[in-house]
């Protein structure tokens, strides 16, 4: 993949600045904002010119009032031309998704195709995952057509799951909705609990995404229920199947506007999460190219602990973070360097959090281009340091973030 600064996908606008801008469209002076959002004037002005990052929490209340998801406020991912053809191309796919077409493919093949996918957005590399997807799904429709086999149906609802992760990292929320709604129905051509729960904890995600917190947190109670009570889940499969529903259970839980009651339900997840994680022994499972374990859980229960208010529990559980982060995949790693930035930028920590987000964008380079917490707490950080600060030049380089 070509370096930062030359990717196909840009981010557009910090998230503060994003707000700023739907603000004016709307009409709005940051007073009226600030009153029908519950949100303070002051909190309001510091997001706005840098001082203060726009959580997604406050996103989501910011966002009611205008009409906005989550994923609006924090601003989509933007797209150079080259690459669109490739987004027409897989939108394309999308809609063909019960009219198969007339391919011969081999299991093999289409096992290799998924995989390449996984691959691909275990190493960020969101260019090469969009020109790949349209076909790998056009191959898996004919496929599981063809075959009308577990496994096959199970490859082609993997395929849409990574569109979802592909739309979901860019905020492109119809795209994302639209993935895990084809998803859910390959999985449920041929029963298979697993998957069911793979599809359910993404479908969760477009909740999350879209600012309905409680909504999701009712999908993920019920697929739990669901994955516990399958007769043909047992063992480590429902371990990882259960696991997996409750880190998107805490993640739900600590964007909740009412802190005590997503407190509640947040430790009520990562209790059920690292009983399910202790059943793996020690493993970090992969299973249609999501992970979970010992480690993955330990990432999201740090980011709940940010998002709950607590930033300083978040620093504590990162310790002996190199070792926390062992053997996860780069993504993994940069999205929770980026939450230790934001925690040390909650906490005072202006260098910590400059050094956290430069090792996150050395691992994963495109991240510096589409996750809007990275480019949120380099826009605060950037504006707290000096300009003339090495650390802050070498980040900005890597980021391709013009300072």
């Amino acid at each position: 993949m070509s370096a930062p600064g030359h990717s196909e996908f840009t981010a557009g606008l910090a998230p503060g600045e994003n707000l700023a801008v739907l603000r004016k469209a709307h009409g709005l002076t940051q007073a009226q904002l600030a009153r029908r959002a519950a949100v303070s004037l002051s909190l309001l002005s510091k997001i706005e010119v840098g001082d203060r990052a726009l959580t997604p929490a406050v996103a989501a209340a910011l966002g009611k009032p205008m009409g906005l998801t989550v994923a609006e406020v924090l601003g989509e991912a933007a797209v150079h031309q080259e690459a669109e053809e490739s987004l027409t191309d897989l939108r394309s796919a999308l809609r063909d998704y019960d009219v198969p077409t007339e391919r011969t493919v081999t299991d093999s093949d289409l096992r290799d195709g998924v995989m390449r996918a996984s691959a691909l957005r275990d190493a960020f590399d969101v260019a090469r995952l969009t020109q790949l997807l349209p076909n790998l799904l056009r191959d898996a429709t004919a496929h599981a057509f063809a075959v009308h086999s577990a496994e096959a149906w199970n490859s082609l609802a993997e395929a849409y799951s990574a569109v979802y992760w592909l739309a979901a990292r860019h905020r492109w929320m119809d795209m994302a909705e639209l993935a895990v709604t084809r998803q859910r129905w390959a999985v449920h051509q041929r029963a298979d609990p697993l998957g069911a729960a793979i599809a359910d904890r993404d479908r969760a995600g477009a909740y999350l995404n879209g600012g309905d917190y409680e909504g999701g947190l009712s999908l993920v109670e019920r697929a739990i229920v669901a994955a516990q009570s399958s007769p043909s889940l047992s063992g480590r499969e429902r371990a990882f199947a259960v696991g997996v529903l409750n880190l998107r259970g805490m993640t739900l839980a600590g964007r909740l506007e009412d802190k005590s009651e997503g407190r509640r339900e947040a430790e009520r997840h990562i209790r059920s999460a690292w009983n399910a994680a202790e059943e793996l022994a020690g493993v970090e499972w992969h299973r249609h190219s999501m992970i979970f374990g010992v480690r993955n859980t330990t990432t999201h229960v740090l980011a709940t602990r940010l998002d709950l208010g607590s930033p300083r529990e978040a620093l504590a559980m990162a310790a002996d973070v190199d070792a926390a982060l062992a053997d996860l995949t780069p993504t993994r790693v940069a999205a929770t360097r980026i939450n230790l930035a934001r925690a040390g930028l909650d906490v005072g920590d202006r260098d910590g959090a400059l050094t956290n987000l430069r090792i996150a964008w050395e691992t994963a380079p495109q991240m510096a281009r589409t996750n809007p917490m990275g480019r949120e707490v380099f826009r605060v950080v950037s504006s707290l340091h000096r300009r003339s600060n090495p650390e802050l030049l070498r980040t900005a380089k890597l980021a391709g973030i013009p300072l």
